[in-house]
Formats: structure tokens, C-alpha cells, sequence
């Protein structure tokens, strides 16, 4: 997602996203474990979606 897509969102709706993308990295990098993902790049993305918004979630608390 993108920061300005994200900046949108109240602070509550980062963090159920933040666990669900955490979840997602999770299962993936199980499956990657067991076996060769279709899209490897998908991990890098999922952690930089997570770095994303705990940015964000930093910034709202900053104001």
C-alpha cells in the first residue's frame, strides 16, 4: 500500500492491518520453508508494507 493511502486510516485500523499483513508474512514464509514460492518478492513487500505503518502509527502519535 501506499504511505498516503495509509495516512488515511485511524490508528486502530493500522494495527488490525499491521496483524494481518503480519499474519501473511507469517503463512508465507512457512510455505517458503516447505517449498518455492510463485512470488519470493512478496516478503520483501509484506515487511515493507509492516515498516510502513508502524511509520505512520509513530507519526499519529506524534501529533
Amino acid at each position: 500500500m501506499k504511505a498516503k493511502e495509509l495516512r488515511s486510516f485511524t490508528a486502530e485500523d493500522l494495527l488490525k492491518k499491521s496483524d494481518n499483513i503480519r499474519e501473511d508474512l507469517f503463512r508465507l514464509r512457512f510455505k517458503h520453508g516447505i517449498r518455492r514460492l510463485e512470488n519470493p518478492a512478496k516478503l520483501a513487500q509484506l515487511k515493507k508494507d509492516i515498516a510502513r505503518i508502524q511509520t505512520i502509527l509513530a507519526e499519529k502519535k506524534q501529533n
